[in-house]
């Protein structure tokens, strides 16, 4: 097996110590390391710690160097919360949005969610594996080595099926990891608009068994919120998901208190996402659980919405938070997660220390990978990023910039691609 020894390392944020991160305290101990080394075996991370001793190690000594030059080196981001497969942007929308439209009005004239879904209708599955491929480029080129990605624009068999079955082709074919999420309750569809209740019937009965048992994703996700489905059957089709072997996630309070929080704490979610509407009762109860809020400041950013999720009550009552690009072509078209550490920063309040945590330990952790990434420890993959900065906290602070300089994915460069 290949081994390289990686130096220069003005900072090294290991990251580790307890999964998942609660606290201020804990979200900000990022385990640096000043001029540290990485000994790599194979895929995997075979030690770390001070240069000089990782470079006296005799397994060390023969293998490959590469020096970063006094650069940042973090653990790629892991990005728990996107809508990867779609046909087509919604620039439209996004001029209508300034002229004043709401995202409410837009969608009611058929525009949203369902716009995307009747683009996907009629794409090939060889263009949307084009332009999923490309996508995922980018996000290598921001640092994000691991990605959620979400069904949800096709919702009828034929279309989600064709999403799910190209992001499994996309795990095995990309160097990305990709995990999957079946979102077929993202809305109701236009077939069953006067009928939501026989929809509901549908995935609980037919389509969730199928995805299961046809190991076509590891988690069900439902859009729980006005517009969307109901608490009552929210609850019921992740009951169906948890009873099948999926494990749930919720879009949760993004346009309105529904519920959704509590329902994610009762059915012991992964992940709450969103949270933009939860009161303090709410914020008290999911930092007694173990659900991750993953937290899209990239939606808010770019509906341009005055309402944001409490990040800093959250913190500071020790729930377990993430991050997320919520990567879609509707409300958050970004693969940027440097983006996403300057929004929570600027907009949320969180530290720079606190949203690396939150972009990569614990959306790790949300996604049930924690033990072979998000940090920068032994027996991990080398899953790094490594960022053109002599000090993090410059990540979030050149903000709309990619400082990435380097990604590297299971001990393989895939960013920048070599010539």
């Amino acid at each position: 097996m290949p081994e390289l020894l990686v130096t220069g390392c003005a900072e090294l944020l290991t990251l580790r110590g307890t999964v998942p991160r609660r606290g201020a305290a804990a979200m900000r101990d990022l385990g640096i390391l000043r001029d540290g080394a990485i000994f790599i075996h194979g895929d995997r991370i075979a030690a770390v710690g001070p240069r000089r001793g990782i470079e006296s190690l005799p397994e060390a000594r023969h293998a490959e160097k590469l020096d970063l030059g006094g650069r940042v080196v973090l653990p790629g981001f892991v990005d728990s919360h996107t809508h990867l497969v779609f046909s087509e942007s919604r620039v439209g929308e996004y001029e209508q949005r300034i002229s004043g439209k709401s995202y409410q009005e837009i969608a009611r004239n058929g525009g949203g969610i369902l716009s995307s879904v009747k683009a996907l209708r009629r794409s090939s599955p060889h263009a949307l594996a084009v332009r999923a491929s490309s996508y995922l480029e980018k996000f290598a080129q921001h640092g994000t080595t691991t990605i959620e990605a979400k069904s949800g624009y096709g919702l009828d068999w034929g279309g989600e099926a064709k999403i799910l079955h190209l992001l499994s082709e996309l795990h095995q074919s990309q160097p990305l990891d990709v995990v999957r999420t079946f979102l077929g309750a993202h809305v109701v569809p236009p077939e069953y608009r006067r009928r939501p209740g026989e929809y509901v019937d549908l995935l609980v009965r037919r389509w969730i068994p199928s995805v299961a048992t046809a190991g076509l994703a590891e988690f069900c996700d439902v859009y729980c919120d006005r517009g969307a489905f109901t608490l009552p059957q929210a609850r019921r089709i992740l009951k169906a998901a948890r009873a099948c072997g999926l494990v749930p996630r919720i879009h949760a309070a993004q346009i309105e208190r529904t519920g959704a929080a509590r329902l994610a704490i009762e059915l012991q979610a992964a992940s709450a996402d969103h949270l933009d509407r939860i009161k303090a009762a709410d914020v008290r109860a999911l930092a007694l659980s173990n659900v991750a809020c993953t937290l899209l400041p990239g939606c808010n950013f770019h509906l341009g919405l005055p309402q944001r999720a409490p990040a800093r009550h959250l913190l500071d009552a020790g729930a377990v938070v993430a991050l997320a690009t919520d990567f879609n072509p509707g409300t958050s078209p970004t693969v940027s997660m440097p983006m996403i550490l300057s929004l929570a920063c600027d907009q949320l309040r969180m530290t720079p220390a606190e949203a690396i945590s939150a972009a990569t330990i614990n959306p790790a952790y949300s996604l049930r990978v924690h033990d072979r990434c998000g940090s920068i420890e032994v027996g991990k993959y080398a899953d790094l990023a490594v960022f053109d900065v002599a000090d993090h906290r410059e990540i979030p602070y050149h903000f709309g910039v990619n400082l990435c300089s380097m990604t590297m994915k299971r001990g393989v460069v895939i960013h920048p691609k070599k010539p």
